[in-house]
């Protein structure tokens, strides 16, 4: 059987880490390059490929079908148009793209001929939570979103907020905002807000990745929750993420559309 090329840029981040560790135990997938800023030679997959500095030398001699992209918010869009101009296809997990730079990402994968994905959470359950989310915010015009995360997450809110307050608005017929007149004591206690709907982040140690959407009608309320308690939770989506991308044209935004 033929094996699916990746390589894996962020391979020394925690989820860097288990993505190569998945990469190992999948029997139609071969890691063949490795990168990480902050490489000072190591070696990964039981010492068979070096962790590199230089993304575009690595591709260039390495030339992986797919790259998997776990980075950070200030480095994810220069590296995923390195990727794209290699003619290789991105998964990317890294949040803190803005509609603009998806956008332009967009244009050069189409223009290249290849395909991408951008995936906000690779969970399967947070896929489906904000699925649920979509399908609740048709009936219930009241919501809010909390999201928790480790406190070594840089930006924020997080990218799947951000994805549920979009599905959220998209799956509406009209737009819906209170009409209530707020006054905070405390300047941003009510969260940010998108489209209507106020998010919440919070950070601190002892959560990976949780979010919950609330809901509420007069005399009720529906709370919508995913937790991930370990990053091996993500990885079954970062391989149907790399196995899909193959075939798809231009970039995907989010899982569900491979699911």
């Amino acid at each position: 059987m033929e094996r699916i090329t990746v390589a894996v840029v962020g391979a020394l981040g925690k989820m860097g880490q288990e993505t190569v560790r998945a990469i190992q135990g999948a029997d139609d997938m071969e890691l063949v390059g490795a990168v990480d800023l902050f490489s000072q030679g190591e070696v990964v997959a039981d010492g068979k490929v070096k962790v590199e500095q230089d993304l575009a030398k690595m591709l260039a001699e390495k030339k992986p079908q797919v790259v998997v992209d776990f980075t950070r918010p200030q480095d994810v869009f220069a590296n995923v148009k390195i990727i794209l101009e290699h003619k290789i296809r991105p998964v990317v997990g890294t949040t803190g793209l803005d509609p603009e730079q998806i956008a332009q990402l967009d244009a050069l994968a189409r223009k290249q001929g290849i395909g991408g994905l951008i995936a906000p959470n690779f969970a399967i359950g947070a896929v489906l939570m904000m699925e649920f989310a979509k399908q609740a915010g048709r009936h219930f015009p009241a919501v809010e979103i909390i999201e928790l995360h480790h406190d070594k997450k840089i930006d924020a809110p997080s990218g799947t907020a951000i994805k549920t307050a979009e599905m959220i608005v998209e799956g509406r017929a009209e737009p819906r905002s209170s009409t209530a007149e707020e006054l905070e004591k405390i300047k941003g206690v009510r969260g940010g807000e998108l489209s209507g709907i106020h998010i919440h982040s919070v950070r601190m140690p002892g959560f990976v990745a949780s979010q919950e959407v609330i809901f509420g009608l007069p005399g009720q309320t529906l709370t919508i929750r995913h937790d991930s308690i370990d990053r091996s939770s993500f990885m079954p989506g970062v391989l149907l993420g790399i196995r899909k991308v193959l075939t798809a044209e231009g970039i995907v935004y989010g899982l569900e559309h491979f699911l």
